[in-house]
Order: C-alpha cells, then structure tokens, then sequence
C-alpha cells in the first residue's frame, strides 16, 4: 500500500484557507466600498446585529 502524502494534503488546506481569506477581504473591500457611495448592507460593520440586547435576550428565556 501506498504512503499518504501529509504535506500535499497540508499544502491543499493551507491554499484553500488562503483563497478563502482572500475572498472574504474582497468582499470586505467591496462592502466598504459600497457603504462610502451611500448604499448600506442589513450588517453593519462591526458585524453585530441591532435591535435585541445581549442583556435582555437572556432573561425572556425564564
């Protein structure tokens, strides 16, 4: 039987986790973008949702 290639296989993670960064940086770039020309996204940039606190959403469950 053949030996596995661990490093290939690490290689082939590493690359798609970079494409996959890189592609969320794009989108990132491009939201930003967007925003500056006046259009706003459903998220903001912090990436926390408005209109339920934290606080509260813990209590209602009682």
């Amino acid at each position: 039987m053949a030996k596995p290639n661990y490093q290939f296989e690490k290689r082939q993670r590493d690359l798609a986790k970079k494409q996959k960064q890189e592609e969320k940086r794009r989108e990132k770039l491009a939201n930003k973008a967007a925003n500056a020309n006046g259009s706003q996204t459903d998220v903001p940039e912090d990436g926390v949702s408005q209109g339920v606190d934290s606080q509260d959403s813990g209590t209602a469950l009682n």
